[in-house]
């Protein structure tokens, strides 16, 4: 949508007489999207309205050119009246992206491809190269299987890839993953703790409470290196698998923002050393302060998982975590906060919508037309035997209206968008001549 109306703005104030050639039907939209693209950086209005003319007299006999020769058409016309406009970065260089996954696929692996400069491409063959030659030829992976492990190492910083082929004698078998250092696991639990005085998570990791295994979530994402302080401790110590899943039973998983892990790949990696942290449901006590405890904060991010907007998908970690009622008339707990991406957020703060919030952590949205619209914590869906009811909390004490002047605490951008959209252009301008100085073939 976003393009089709910078397309139409160029036509309407830019290329009139394009847009005349198109309004008659005489040429393709593909046609106007490319000429309006590569005629973007001209600014000067007389040299506008002179390629303008140009293409619309050429445009009509263009439209059985290939794209690659429609844009070198394009360019020839933009060359003759404003050669700082040509577009004369790399098409290829400009096109490099990594991306990952795909609809279709497996369950638990996720699909990688993209588009890496030559020297980046060399140097990350490179690497693996050096990794996969670490382990032994007893490793039972195949080569493709050590390509796809030894960049799952890199990705967390590992400097070897550990073997798995199990042979005592083998430097590398045995060897921590690297990978599983940088997860943390989440094990859902049903119980409240009894509060008492801060212990580490550590602690809590040896004596977690009756944990429901068949409800785990990871989070790759979590601050695993770094010991945080918990708000609880369970009273008894039970065996430390007790927080970790059984495989017989099948346990669900998942990457929070990601796809459903397999218990085997779950298993694997509480076996090589894998954080495991248990969710507790949290005691009715308010946290002290306007931020939440990490506990509080854990628990909500996995209650939500999304933002809690209507229609919002973006993952929980991302999100800032909201007070329904404000602070300080509405208490920092689970049942008055909630996951909230920062766009929506301020909509929430300055845009006139509404929200009320149940303890299990339904939300009510009411818009400024009255319409109203009731959000679930994404878990429900997932895990629907986790009951997520923390406390019914007292009526918010009596805070004073909003102020006139709160509209005013909206931030506001550092320059306008027609400002940013001209400083690139003159970047990219600049860039051009500098080029052009070099004798840089395009």
């Amino acid at each position: 949508a976003s393009g089709q109306m910078r397309t139409a703005l160029a036509l309407r104030e830019r290329l009139p007489k394009l847009a005349a050639r198109f309004s008659a039907g005489e040429i393709s939209a593909k046609l106007v999207s490319a000429i309006t693209w590569r005629t973007h950086l001209v600014v000067d209005a007389e040299l506008m309205a002179r390629i303008d003319e140009a293409v619309a007299e050429r445009a009509v006999a263009w439209g059985a050119l290939s794209e690659e020769r429609l844009e070198l058409a394009i360019d020839a016309i933009v060359e003759t009246h404003d050669p700082d406009a040509r577009r004369r970065f790399h098409e290829a260089a400009s096109e490099c992206d990594v991306q990952f996954g795909k609809p279709d696929d497996e369950t638990g692996t996720a699909s990688l491809w993209g588009r890496l400069s030559a020297i980046d491409a060399e140097l990350l063959e490179k690497r693996i190269v050096e990794m996969i030659a670490g382990v032994c030829a007893a490793d039972p992976r195949t080569k493709g299987q050590r390509r796809a492990a030894a960049l799952g190492a890199i990705a967390v910083g590992a400097e070897q890839l550990a073997c798995q082929c199990g042979q005592d004698q083998c430097p590398r078998a045995g060897a921590a993953d690297p990978r599983a250092a940088a997860v943390v696991i989440h094990a859902i639990t049903d119980t409240t703790p009894t509060p008492t005085k801060a212990t580490s998570d550590k602690a809590n990791l040896a004596r977690p409470t009756h944990t429901n295994e068949a409800e785990a979530e990871t989070d790759t994402g979590a601050d695993a290196d770094t010991p945080v302080e918990a708000e609880s401790s369970a009273s008894e110590p039970p065996d430390l698998w007790a927080a970790k899943p059984k495989p017989e039973q099948s346990p669900m998983a998942l990457i929070v923002g990601g796809g459903v892990i397999p218990p085997a790949l779950l298993a694997e990696l509480i076996d090589n050393g894998a954080t495991v942290r248990p969710v507790y449901r949290p005691y009715g006590i308010a946290d002290p302060g306007y931020r939440p405890s990490r506990a509080c904060e854990r628990f909500v991010r996995m209650r939500d998982m999304t933002c809690r907007f209507p229609g919002c998908d973006r993952p929980a970690q991302y999100c800032d975590i909201d007070h329904t009622t404000p602070y300080p008339g509405g208490p920092t707990h689970p049942s008055n906060t909630k996951c909230l991406c920062r766009l929506h957020h301020l909509l929430k703060t300055f845009c006139g919508w509404r929200d009320q919030q149940d303890p299990d952590g339904t939300i009510v949205w009411t818009a400024p037309s009255g319409h109203t619209y009731r959000t679930y914590p994404f878990s429900r869906v997932l895990f629907p035997n986790w009951d997520t009811t923390t406390a019914d909390l007292p009526p918010p004490a009596n805070a004073p209206p909003p102020s006139a002047q709160r509209t005013l605490k909206m931030p506001r951008r550092r320059r306008s968008r027609a400002a940013d959209n001209q400083a690139r252009i003159n970047a990219e301008r600049e860039l051009n001549k500098r080029d052009a100085a070099r004798d840089i073939p395009p």
